[in-house]
């Protein structure tokens, strides 16, 4: 449970006193709270050692957010133009997001939903619960649903536990999926009640979403075995972010880090252009270089997929590196050419 003691950080005047914002900032940083929410909850913010780290980066609110840059858009990925009704978004003939509040326990810098979600994004009243679960109801097409916000573990066991039930009991809905950061985040509130609200009639995957290997610690593991212990399979989803995992090195250590919670790394995302987010770009090329550059450096189980989330809503396509040039050649992991037969046999 939440320690009184060691509150979450919520605006600038609590990040000044906890040395994580210089005081000549606290202007700029209540503007920034103004137009973003602030949130760092004690167990990531003890793993910060100074402001720019790779955690404070991901967390501590910047200036730099309010410039908006060029090719940077409200909803990046077209989830309003894509949402038939409230807690729905519908990009894929086969699955469907279902977004049961807009509140999380911490606010990542580089949020692609950050104009929506917030302390005041709330929950879906039981109306519009009924609503959104009747919608997918009539949509026989929809075979996986996914459950994400905000934080859908932020929900109490039982609303959980009851909602998971009413979306196994559709009879065309095969598996569900829940998107979280709640155990790297609060690891401290995944009780076993929690964990086995979770125990569903349909395959159920639990994906976790972490940066930088740093985020794995005691707590956090200790957290993520309560769900294995279940019998819950675990991936793993990551951004691609500057000053954060932007080397080899640090995303070797992050999917090392995963494989070793027991969690699959399953995406890399190439940043969306969320307002305010230029400050973490990678350039997709850098992208490929860094994921070519973990081929045959680390296991196939702890490579995820490069993926880019088109802008406009327009769907997910991987961006990794081709190994196979357009003539007949295949590049292997350390560079070298290799010329093939045309039954795919080295020649």
């Amino acid at each position: 449970m939440p320690d009184p003691a060691r509150p979450t950080l919520r605006s600038a005047a609590a990040l000044i006193t906890a040395g994580l914002a210089p005081a000549g900032e606290a202007a700029a940083l209540d503007a920034v709270g103004a137009t973003y929410a602030i949130a760092i909850p004690p167990t990531l913010a003890a793993l910060i050692a100074q402001p720019d780290d790779p955690i404070g980066r991901q967390f501590i609110p910047s200036a730099a957010e309010l410039a908006t840059a060029p090719h940077e858009r409200p909803d990046p990925i077209g989830d309003e133009a894509l949402s038939p009704l409230k807690g729905i978004v519908h990009r894929y003939p086969d699955r469907v997001l279902l977004k049961p509040l807009l509140a999380c326990p911490v606010y990542c810098r580089f949020c692609f939903r950050r104009e929506q979600v917030g302390p005041d994004g709330g929950v879906l009243s039981e109306s519009e619960l009924a609503a959104a679960i009747g919608w997918i109801e009539a949509h026989p097409a929809i075979r996986e649903v996914i459950l994400t916000g905000g934080e859908p573990l932020m929900l109490a066991p039982r609303r959980l536990r009851a909602l998971l039930a009413a979306l196994a009991s559709i009879p065309h809905v095969e598996t569900l999926r829940l998107h979280t950061r709640f155990p790297i985040a609060c690891p401290e509130r995944v009780t076993t009640a929690l964990a086995s609200a979770l125990a569903t009639e349909k395959p159920l995957f639990l994906v976790i979403h972490a940066n930088h290997a740093r985020e794995f610690g005691a707590a956090a593991r200790a957290a993520l075995g309560r769900f294995s212990r279940n019998n819950i399979p675990l991936l793993g989803q990551s951004v691609l972010l500057r000053g954060v995992n932007d080397s080899a090195a640090a995303l070797e250590a992050l999917f090392r880090a995963m494989l070793s919670a027991r969690i699959k790394p399953y995406y890399l995302h190439q940043l969306d252009p969320a307002p305010g987010t230029a400050r973490f770009h990678v350039p997709i090329a850098e992208g490929q270089r860094l994921m070519a550059g973990l081929r045959g450096r680390i296991s196939g189980l702890a490579l995820p997929t490069y993926i880019l989330d088109i802008p406009g809503g327009f769907g997910k396509v991987p961006i990794g590196s081709g190994y196979l040039g357009p003539d007949g050649e295949v590049r292997d992991p350390w560079g070298r050419r290799h010329r093939l037969a045309p039954n795919g046999a080295s020649v």
